[in-house]
């Protein structure tokens, strides 16, 4: 995730479970699906680190797709053609995580993972979502120390006090409705959905295949829900709970449960003899050793210039232990941190703020999708007994959040994600994984019922699929390869045994 991904027990508003669909589409959707958009003018890409083959394109969408013929904003949209077009199957549609996450390099950066028989297969093609990156801009123009993760992530002060908490949520979301004008009220996953289904029309394609991850499969879900006949070979990897209505705050409190799901594997890593960095004989022992040293930087952190707090405190660690979760290679930079803030040093490198386009496509999406609950005294309650049953996540996931505060109401209800439509799904999900961790897949595989099939593989990390050497899976790669290229999907049902490479080096937390 991305910004903000995950699983456990947040506050929920007492919404009667109904079995009806929650999301309709509207009539601007049904008539789009059939109106033919003008075509894509590919040229140039602007900027670096992309592909020399990729190009790029602007499209023009509605603001509102309610007033199709009002304001209109730009999408950056990129490809880089199918390698052997006499082989050319349609478009792979890369859908960016986050929410708040760009994909305009996504072709080329994410596409040189892919083997070379998709690359052959498919026209690879992604977009900034609006709001992000080349896109129309949003930003919440939020004052450096509200882009730091301390402050986006809220977690709560050194005795679990919410008081800070409440005011910086409070600021932010009256700083979004002051400065963010009147492209934010529409940053949601429904319109997102939407402007893939915009993009299709431009391309010229009766059918997409994509491949979303992390956010990418809840925006995923909801377009293959939105436009069923328009969806082909549909992968999601690392997968959100879609449960309609919690949406991003589940997915917050989604942390709690995904941090205490993946950090056995890094104690085991860490007291492993022989490990690069050993903090402990066993694993229990390294727990200790982090849990400690946070306890010990919430009474006196260390002064950490240039630094956003410019100080490393307890929360500062355990948002390192979070993002470290995200990936083994990780693994020996937080046990590193660890050794060295023990010995009143911090790191070289300061961690950068978030981008105000992405702060502001973040809050905006999560909190237009669906209503939070606003009660200050229940949040207090849950960030105590957060504590206690999830230590290493502090309270947070259950934290308040500039939700509590939005000024704008959701414009669409939120998606309920159903077995209705075809069985075209390929899910791939690790056994551990701290953003998006295996309950909230679980109960995506059970709203798609026989839609989809599931690859479970028993490893740690964000991220299935084409995972880099030596951390992948050739397992879940080859699932995803067969049903991308030859349109086999395993007929139930599959788990996979973590590569012998992994084990060998990284243990997997089972």
């Amino acid at each position: 995730m991305p910004l903000m991904t995950g699983k456990t027990a947040a506050l929920a508003l007492a919404l009667a479970a109904t079995a009806s669909v929650l999301a309709t589409v509207s009539s601007a959707d049904a008539a789009g699906g059939k109106t033919a958009a003008p075509p894509l003018t590919w040229g140039t890409c602007d900027g670096e680190g992309h592909d020399a083959r990729q190009e790029c394109a602007t499209l023009d969408v509605p603001l509102n797709y309610r007033d199709p013929d009002g304001k209109r904003i730009t999408l950056a949209v990129s490809r880089i053609r199918s390698e052997r077009p006499d082989t050319r199957r349609g478009t792979l549609l890369l859908v960016p995580g986050g929410p708040g996450e760009p994909g305009l390099n996504r072709p080329s950066t994410v596409g040189e993972r892919l083997p070379q028989s998709v690359r052959d297969a498919y026209d690879l093609v992604s977009f900034d979502p609006r709001g992000m990156g080349r896109s129309t801009p949003a930003s919440c123009d939020l004052a450096a120390g509200d882009r730091s993760l301390p402050k986006t992530r809220p977690w709560p002060a050194a005795d679990g006090g919410i008081t800070e908490n409440v005011t910086t949520a409070r600021r932010i979301a009256d700083t979004c409705a002051r400065n963010g004008g009147d492209l934010l009220p529409t940053l949601s996953t429904v319109n997102e959905a939407r402007d893939i289904d915009s993009i299709r029309r431009a391309l010229g394609e009766r059918k997409l295949s994509a491949w979303g991850r992390s956010y990418g499969t809840y925006v995923s879900s909801v377009y293959a829900q939105l436009y069923p006949e328009h969806t082909d070979r549909w992968v999601l990897d690392s997968n959100d709970d879609p449960d309609p209505t919690r949406v991003g705050r589940g997915w917050l409190a989604n942390f709690a449960v995904g941090t205490e799901d993946t950090f056995p594997a890094f104690a085991t890593w860490a007291s492993r003899p022989g490990s690069p960095v050993r903090l402990a004989d066993t694993p229990a022992g390294v727990r200790r050793r982090v849990l400690d040293l946070a306890a010990r930087l919430d009474a006196e952190p260390l002064r950490w210039d240039g630094a956003n707090p410019p100080e490393l405190n307890g929360n500062v660690l355990r948002q390192s232990v979070l993002t470290a979760m995200y990936s083994r290679s990780q693994f020996e930079g937080l046990a590193r941190l660890v050794r060295d803030a023990e010995q009143g040093k911090v790191p070289g490198a300061v961690p950068p703020d978030l981008p105000q386009d992405t702060a502001a496509v973040s809050f905006s999406t999560l909190c237009n999708d669906v209503d939070w609950p606003t009660s200050i005294p229940a949040h207090a309650r849950d960030v105590a007994a957060g504590r206690a049953s999830h230590p290493l996540t502090a309270g947070m996931p259950v934290n308040i959040t500039p939700c509590s505060f939005w000024r704008y109401e959701p414009r669409d209800k939120p998606v309920r994600i159903t077995d209705q439509g075809p069985s075209n799904v390929l899910m791939v999900q690790n056994r551990y994984d701290p953003a998006t961790p295996y309950s909230g897949a679980l109960n995506l595989r059970r709203a798609l019922g026989d839609r989809a099939r599931m690859v479970t593989v028993d490893t740690t990390g964000h991220g299935a699929a084409y995972v880099p050497a030596p951390y992948g899976s050739a397992c879940a790669d080859r699932a995803v390869t067969d049903y991308l290229v030859g349109g086999v999907r395993p007929a139930r049902d599959v788990a996979c045994a973590p590569d012998s490479r992994e084990t060998g080096s990284q243990g997997t937390g089972s």
